[in-house]
Parts: C-alpha cells; structure tokens; sequence
C-alpha cells in the first residue's frame, strides 16, 4: 500500500493508483483514470526510492500499455519465449531463463533494461529493426531505479501453456467395453475393442491361423526360437481344449522368455559393450544385461522394473542386485580422446538420460525442450532442467559383482592375507629395531653389492634421511630376514588365488547436490536461472514430503498410477511387438505432433488393466496372445488393400521379418548348434575378416571357443563404431541413442548374407549333419521332410519336396565327381554332401523362415 506525507506530490494518475493498491477501485478504474492525466513527464521532480508516486503512475499509465503492446505476444501468458513472462511485475521478478528481469532498485544491471537498451551479450528486445525509443527506455530505468513499484493487487493472468487437451494428457479411465454383432468370435475384451472397430467399417476378421503356424508364430514372440519337431507333434496330438492356453503358460515360464523380451529392452536401453565415439574403448555393463533377462523372466512388476533402473541405489537397503539396475542410465556413450572436457560430456550424458526417460516412458519428444521450451508440446525450456536436475546429482562410478562363489573365495584369502600381513607388521616391527646394527655391520663388499638407490640410501644419516630414503633402506634390511622373505612370499602367492571378479557400471547419489540452472540455447556455458528438481505441470504433481525431490521420487511418479503416460506408452509398445505397429503409430511421440490412436479406448482398457493387474507384463502378454485378434491367420486379403491397406484394423494378423538376433538364434536352433545358456559376459562368433580395422582404433576379434560362438545374438559383443556386421544388415539399432521401433528393410545383402555368410554355411553343414544323425537309415524323401519341419516347423506339401529333391539331382548333374570329403555317413544317400549342403542353404534362406507368420 502507497504512503504519502505533506511533502508528496500527488498527481490524479498516482492517486488512482494509491486507491487502486489499497483495493478501493479495480485495475480498470485505474487505467481508466491515468487516460485522463495529461501532465507530460518533464512535469514531474525525478524519482527516487522514496518518492514512489510518479513512477508508479509510469508503470499503469505507461510501462504496462507498452509491455502489453510490444513484448506480451512472445512473453505472455500463451507463450514464453526464454522462459520469461512481462505481464506482470510478479514474473518480471521471478524471471524466465536467464533470471530475474528485474534488479529491484538497479535499472542498468536489469536484464530487462538491458535488452532494450540493445546492450552488448545480451539478447536484444523488441529486436533490431523495431526497438524502443530512447523516451521509452529511460521510463523504465526510472521505473526500476525507483524500486519498480506496482498496484499491490495487480493481477497475475492465467498461464495459457500448462494445461492441455490433448488426448495423451488425460487421465486413465477405463472404458465399457463395446457392444458387438458377433458375440461368437471375441475370446476377451480386446478382441470386443477389435471387432467392434472392424464391424464400423463392414469387414470380417480373419480365420484363425492353422495351429502349427500358429505355435511358431508364439514361439517366436514369446521366446524367440522355433518350436522342435518333437514339441509340434506334441502340441498337434494335445485334443485338450486349453492345449494353445496351456502352450502359452510354459513359454512365459520359460527362462528365454526373458531373452526374447529383453532383447526388446535393450534396445530402448542404447545396451552396448564399449564406450562409443572414436576411440570406442571396451566397457564393463553385461552384468546390467543379465540383470533385465532375470528381471523379465521373474516377471517383476513394471514399476519396480522402472524404479530400480532409474534410482534402485537410492532405496533403503538396496542390494547390489538395485545398485547393478541402475545400469540403465550408464548406457550413455562416454568420449576418452585427449583434451575433451569433461564436464561437457558429463552434462551431454545426462541430456541424453532426460531425453530417454522422456522417450521410454512417457513418449514425448522432451529432447526438443533443451535449447527452447517445445514448440508444439506444452514442455518448457525450464522444465526440461528441472527434470535435468534429478539426473544432475549422480556420480558414475563401477562396482564389483561377484558371483556368491567367488565373494566366499575373495573373503576367505582376505581374511588369510590379513593374517598373514599382521604377523608380517609384528616381525617388521621387532626387526626393525636391529636396522641400525646390520648397517654398522655392512662390509664394503656388501655395500657395493646393493642396488644404487639402497646404496645412495645408506649413504645418509639415519637422522636426515627423506621418506623415500628410508623406505628404500627399510625394505633392503627387510628383504635379508628370512621369516620376512616366507611371509611375504605367501603374501603374494594368496593374492594370485583371488578371483577375477567383473565390474558394472552404476549410478550413486551424490552427498551434496549440484546446483542445476537452466542452460541457455541449450549451451552448459550459458548458466541461466538456477532450477529445483520438478516434473511437468502438465502432468499429475510430484508430492513428495522432503524439501528437495530426489531422482527415487522422479522414478516413483514416472510409475504413479495417476501418470496417465507411462502404462499407455507401454502397453502400445508391447502391442507394437505382436502387430508390428503400435496403436500409436508414433509409439516415440505421444505429443500433439504425433499420430492419434486408431482404437483410443483399447489403449486406454488396456494401460488400465496393466495398472491393475500389478505392472504385470506377463499378464499383459497373457491377454494379447490369448485373444482372437492375436490368432488370426496373417494371410493377405485382396478386398482390404483399399478400406485398410496398412491393416491397421488388424482384420489379419501382420507377417513380420524377424529381428537380426533371431535370424541367427533360429538358424542355431535349426541346426542344433545353438547353446542355450543363459547370461554371462559378451561373446565374440565367426565375423567376416577386415571389420575391425574399419575403426579409428584397430582391436582384434578373437573368435570365441566351443559353445560360446554359438549363443544366442542377445550375448554378441556389441561395438558401437564397428559393429558385429550380421546384425547391422537384419537392422539392429546402433545403440547410440534410444530405438523404441526397429526398421524392417528388404535388401539384396541380406538374402546374401543368408546364402553365404560363413555362420549360415556352419549352420546349413550342421543341419545336414543333424538330419542325418537323426535317420541314418531312411530314404532322402524323408530326410527332406524332416529338415524341412526342423528349420519351418511344418510338413512340406508334396510340391515342396518334389522342387527339394530336384535340387539335389540338379546340383549332383552339375558337379564334379564326388570325392571322400563328399560322402555322407559311409554313402547313405544317393546325393553328395555339396548337393545336400546347397538345399540346408536353400532351407535357411527362404523367406517363410526369416518371418514370423
């Protein structure tokens, strides 16, 4: 409220205002006064601090007209460009980006004045071509100078950006599920939400698909390998009418269940094995990847996944398991060349961390928001460091992980070296008591026979020797002194026995928080305002009780059951994996940019139903493989390629290329080469010669023996500047930054690859080998027959075998004649093993085995 004494003058503008401030008329009344109070500027004494009335007047008459007019469109209540709003005197003080605009009492250190006065480093405002006038620029230095006085009930407007209505914004309710005409074909409410769609538009579901593609194709989705001859037949003779339910309850019991879906999670996790950039050093992580296989096979509830990757060393207690978790965000690429800085690429690590966070769950392109607040989305550049400043206060660190034998092992020669180096302390201590009698005793002979630096030692005064010096001279009076000799000696050799135990990479909390501030166009030099650790307002609010929000309060509100983002992102990334395409086509961009869901309210059934069944992804998967939809026969439909060519529908099921892993795993699995161990460090199969040199820094790959060359693609060796180049071909991400959605191409190198590959040619000879093994005794119709079900998992039609046995008389008319080398189980077939090799290629190289139907 104004105060005014004898010596004030009051002019009619600034007594509108005193009334104004001390609520006697409205904000209106005042503006409509001050119209009215013509007395020009120069009228008025200058202004100081205490003499509050004419700058006030200057603000209502004249410094909010001109703010409204030239700087509220950029800095308004509908957008804030820097972050910084110039509607009302309470946010010129609060600031945007760069801080205050206002230094109370200071005009020329204002940021406000500054820019309009076009001041050097900084951004000018209004710009170039249309500043202020010199009038206008000095009326707000007074103003400033002054104190910036202000109506005391001066209204805030409404901030525009916070809120939304767009659909993804909006809370989960889960929807009735709709009325349809055939009441006969759902098996579940999905196939309801489905059919319901499908009977809008007059089109008719697929039949189901024929059991054996069926169980392939749920092979192939649930654990990523085909079914064996043996189990289809099993499978084929099961009348039971829960035999399919059943098929499905082993897979997702099965420890590859967590192989084939963590492959998928990986990918979102940019998993490699080395550090990324040009030097592309080796790391340490696969313990973190073992950790997400184990972790999804035991089913563990979605939002415990979630938390302990993001913070599971901020939980009370946590276990090195959680600690291992949090490997998650160590995933980040980590430049070693000289002469980098360090805090640079600290800070990009932590950019990419917030971006993938945003990305995998909460699908939003938040990476947009680091240089700007986003363009489309309602995400400030100032909200984008309050999400950073979770992140902000991690260290890197390793730690060892240890298998439970080799921690008893270390423990037990620790404590044995422990024992044996406390006797060691008590001889030392009784020992060196005698040092200055046995360098008395020293002959010349023996003085000249000690090492240079023993004898330089030797020749200073006990009294005024350095502590080199004196260690030097210490340990050569030691080392004649046998009980020392033994004991250091069996010292050493425990020390050898200690296991090689591996390393992971983790994230811990720092003690002391580092400050976070705003980086300005996204430049960690340019520190803008500082900032506290917060989520979006256009999300539910973090409640929390502690003062400072903590990185475990972030993970726990990314899986609160009000985040209505995270369960909807995720169960459209599931259904992406079964239909190839999410409901959100956009499965990476749920903001206003991306595409809308074709079927909104089975998004919703279904990210309700993931929350109330305890973020129980197998439940999910459950539901989904169980269901009509998911059962349908994939075979094309000439009469939908006008009314739904892209089957979005799902009037069919979609025919997928398998991902590059699983080309290689099933070709294994055909063969009967495949190790199905499970976890465990990296391993390095056959690659072609020449691939490492491709990089800066040339390494070698050094093939891995017996089995390991034959585990599944999920355990290669993953280097980012040079990697394992089947992979690259079939597709896989590069593991620089978050893949939610792989390709799928279609290239004459990979049908090249499949045919002479020097692993397809392995596996093609072991196929043979196998078929063979199996019916030594047989006719070659029948071994036809069977490497066909080992590498399809179905009988051949009688067409397919006759085209196979062709191949073999065909390739025998046009080779040389046979030699030893060709002769398969003492001559037991009428066809060469060449012949024999070229139809296993052939098998592995069709396009049915490759896709998953």
């Amino acid at each position: 409220m104004l105060r005014f004494d004898s010596t004030s003058r009051v002019t009619p503008a600034a007594a509108a205002c005193a009334a104004a401030s001390a609520g006697v008329v409205s904000i209106a009344v005042v503006l409509g006064a001050v119209a009215h109070a013509n007395e020009p500027d120069d009228a008025l004494p200058p202004a100081t601090n205490a003499d509050t009335a004419a700058p006030l007047a200057d603000y209502v008459d004249s410094i909010r007209p001109l703010l409204d007019a030239r700087c509220v469109h950029c800095h308004g209540g509908d957008e804030q460009e820097g972050g910084l709003r110039l509607d009302s005197v309470a946010e010129l003080q609060a600031g945007g980006n760069r801080g205050p605009a206002l230094t109370v009492g200071k005009g020329d250190e204002s940021l406000l004045l500054r820019a309009v006065r076009h001041d050097e480093g900084v951004e000018a405002m209004p710009p170039d071509d249309d500043p202020l006038s010199d009038d206008e620029v000095q009326m707000i230095r007074r103003w400033i100078d002054a104190g910036a006085p202000a109506p005391a009930d001066e209204s805030v407007p409404a901030d525009m950006t916070t809120g939304s209505d767009h659909w993804a914004f909006q809370p989960i309710a889960r929807p009735q599920l709709p009325e349809v005409r055939d009441a006969s074909w759902p098996r579940g409410a999905i196939d309801r939400f489905i059919l319901a769609r499908l009977e809008q538009q007059d089109i008719a579901p697929s039949p189901p698909a024929d059991a054996t593609t069926l169980m392939r194709r749920v092979y192939l989705d649930l654990i990523g390998l085909p079914p064996s001859p043996a189990e289809v037949d099993a499978y084929l003779a099961d009348n039971s009418a829960d035999a399919y339910e059943r098929l499905v309850e082993r897979l997702l019991a099965s420890p590859h269940y967590g192989e084939r879906w963590g492959r998928h999670w990986l990918d979102v996790a940019r998993y490699a094995d080395s550090h990324g950039f040009t030097i592309d050093g080796p790391r340490s992580i696969w313990k973190y990847r073992d950790w997400v296989i184990a972790a999804l096979a035991s089913d563990m509830p979605f939002d415990e996944f979630v938390v302990e990757q993001l913070a599971g060393d901020m939980l009370a207690d946590a276990t090195l398991d959680q600690i291992v978790a949090t490997g998650f965000h160590r995933n980040t690429l980590i430049n070693q060349e000289g002469g980098t800085d360090d805090e640079q690429f600290r800070v990009a690590s932590i950019v990419d961390r917030v971006n993938t966070t945003g990305t995998v769950c909460l699908g939003l392109t938040f990476g947009c928001a680091e240089c700007h607040s986003h363009k489309f989305d309602p995400i400030s550049q100032r909200e984008y460091y309050e999400v950073f400043a979770f992140f902000n206060n991690a260290d890197e660190p390793s730690v060892d992980v240890p298998t439970p034998e080799q921690a008893a092992q270390r423990d037990t020669i620790n404590e044995r070296v422990a024992e044996l180096t406390s006797q060691l302390a008590q001889i030392d201590e009784t020992a060196l008591a005698k040092q200055a009698d046995w360098e008395a005793t020293l002959s010349d002979e023996a003085r000249a026979a000690l090492a240079d630096p023993v004898r330089e030692a030797l020749a200073v005064a006990a009294d005024a020797r350095d502590e080199k010096q004196q260690l030097v001279a210490r340990d050569a009076y030691l080392a004649t002194l046998a009980d020392h000799r033994e004991l250091s000696d069996q010292i050493a050799a425990e020390k050898k026995k200690l296991p090689t135990i591996p390393t992971t990479m983790v994230m811990r909390e720092r003690e002391q928080p580092r400050e976070t501030c705003i980086h300005i166009r996204g430049d960690f030099l340019r520190r803008g305002a500082a900032v506290a650790p917060n989520v979006p307002r256009v999300l539910p609010a973090l409640h929390v009780n502690s003062e400072r929000p903590t990185r475990l309060d972030f993970a726990r509100w990314l899986v609160d059951g009000r985040n209505p983002l995270t369960p909807r992102v995720t169960m459209n990334r599931v259904w992406q994996r079964y239909f190839g395409l999410g409901i959100v086509e956009t499965e990476n961009d749920f903001g206003t940019q991306g595409e809308p869901p074709t079927h909104p309210e089975l998004l919703d059934w279904l990210a309700a139903e993931f929350v109330d069944a305890g973020w129980s992804l197998k439940a999910m998967h459950r539901l989904i493989v169980t269901s009509a939809t998911y059962r349908q026969s994939s075979r094309y439909r000439p009469e939908l390629a006008e009314v739904d060519p892209r089957n979005r529908l799902l009037a069919r099921q979609h025919r997928l290329r398998l991902e590059a892993e699983i080309v290689r795993d099933v070709a294994l699995s055909a063969s009967g080469l495949l190790s199905r161990e499970i976890g465990g460090p990296s391993v390095f199969p056959p690659q072609p010669d020449g691939v490492m040199e491709l990089a800066q820094v040339k390494r070698a790959w050094e093939t891995s023996p017996g089995d390991d060359a034959h585990r599944r693609g999920i355990y290669t060796h993953f280097w980012r500047s040079t990697p394992y180049p089947f992979l690259k071909t079939f597709d896989a991400p590069d593991a620089n930054t978050s893949c939610t959605r792989r390709t799928r191409s279609n290239t004459p190198l990979q049908s090249l690859t499949l045919l002479n590959d020097a692993v397809f040619n392995e596996c093609a000879n072991a196929l043979v080998d196998r078929v063979f093994d199996a019916m030594p005794v047989a006719d070659d119709r029948s071994r036809l027959d069977y490497a066909f079900r080992l590498a399809l998992c179905r009988v051949p039609t009688s067409a397919e075998l006759a085209r196979l046995e062709g191949a073999l008389v065909a390739i025998d008319a046009t080779s040389a004649e046979r030699t030893d080398a060709d002769v398969l189980n003492h001559d037991a077939s009428a066809h060469s093993r060449p012949a024999w090799n070229t139809v296993a290629r052939v098998l592995l190289n069709l396009d049915e085995f490759v896709t998953r139907e």
